[in-house]
């Protein structure tokens, strides 16, 4: 009995499937070998120096922002005190001036006197407005095309 079959006009045996080895040199194939391992354990060493360096720079990112959150936690107690942090009077008074001289062009030409205009700082400030106020200025002073 013959275990072979017709397939398409072909005769097919039964056996190993696919791609029969070629005779190669063993010494080739072991350099190829180590040459492939050499490669992998480079694009190993770029991965993990990529990724320190992306783990240092968050967390950097980090403490800066903890220090941050800290600074506003601080101006918010000085606020629930009643006080008002010297840094952000600097920042309104800054702000003040700039829309200071906003308004005396808008109010030139409308006719209007700038005592009839509000004043902010005359104003009670809340710590939410204040800190919205710090923190667009600061992002105005980061991105100079807003």
């Amino acid at each position: 009995m013959d275990d072979s079959k017709v397939v398409g006009g072909k005769v097919k045996k039964p056996g190993k499937r696919g791609r029969k080895p070629a005779k190669i040199d063993l010494k080739a194939k072991l350099e190829r070998s180590r040459q492939s391992a050499r490669e992998c354990r480079a694009r190993k060493k770029l991965r993990y120096q990529y990724l320190e360096e992306l783990v240092s720079s968050r967390e950097r990112a980090i403490c800066a922002l903890r220090e941050e959150l800290e600074m506003y936690k601080q101006w918010c107690m000085a606020m629930d005190q009643g006080k008002i942090p010297s840094e952000i009077k600097a920042l309104l008074t800054g702000e003040e001036q700039g829309k200071a001289q906003h308004n005396s062009t808008r109010l030139a030409k409308t006719g209007k006197t700038e005592a009839n205009s509000s004043n902010p700082l005359n104003e009670e400030l809340s710590p939410c407005r204040a800190i919205n106020l710090v923190r667009h200025n600061r992002f105005r002073s980061s991105n100079p095309a807003t």
